[in-house]
């Protein structure tokens, strides 16, 4: 009877343990890429402005390509939704223009509904670099709550989404340079 009962409080210390890390473990992130792109920035945020387009670059929306896509709006303008359904890699959400300045920057909200609940804001910034180049930079930032933040501190969130902005931001030049 004993051993049991140190073994459930050496489970409660560690659930408690794991309860106070999170507690002063950061919540939010935020990481960035860029790129620069051969082509003028008009035409480069004519092309990115159009959530539709993301089928062509972007890695997370080419994770599943038989996902169900539902549009809602009119693409490239303020308040279109692009929401979707996928497998595992992509899973299930919808994502929202929620601010342009033409040729200058493009604002969308993701929220995440599978594998889990979140909102990211992932902006879009165009400068040029010369009158045939523009420089591309994606953001994205987000939080997770208590005390699931406590992942954080296990996932390497530059790492990880950072290379898979670096893929679909060489997609995303592929893809203007060569058109």
């Amino acid at each position: 009877m004993q051993t049991l009962f140190n073994i459930l409080l050496v489970i409660l210390g560690l659930v408690a343990l794991v309860l106070i890390v999170a507690a002063f473990t950061p919540k939010k992130y935020s990481l960035s890429r860029n790129i620069v792109i051969n082509k003028p920035r008009a035409q480069v945020f004519d092309y990115i402005k159009h959530l539709k387009n993301q089928d062509q670059y972007n890695k997370w929306v080419m994770a599943d390509p038989n996902m169900e896509k539902k549009y809602s709006g009119t693409d490239g303008t303020v308040g279109f939704i692009y929401a979707w359904d996928g497998n595992k890699k992509a899973g299930k959400g919808e994502e929202e223009i929620k601010a342009l300045v033409p040729n200058e920057k493009l604002d969308v909200e993701i929220r995440f509904i599978k594998p889990f609940e979140a909102i990211a804001h992932t902006p879009f910034s165009l400068e040029s670099v010369s009158d045939q180049q523009t420089r591309v930079t994606w953001g994205m930032s987000s939080a997770m709550k208590y005390p699931m933040n406590i992942m954080l501190l296990f996932m390497n969130i530059e790492k990880m989404l950072g290379g898979d902005m670096e893929i679909s931001l060489g997609n995303l030049k592929r893809n203007l340079e060569n058109n």
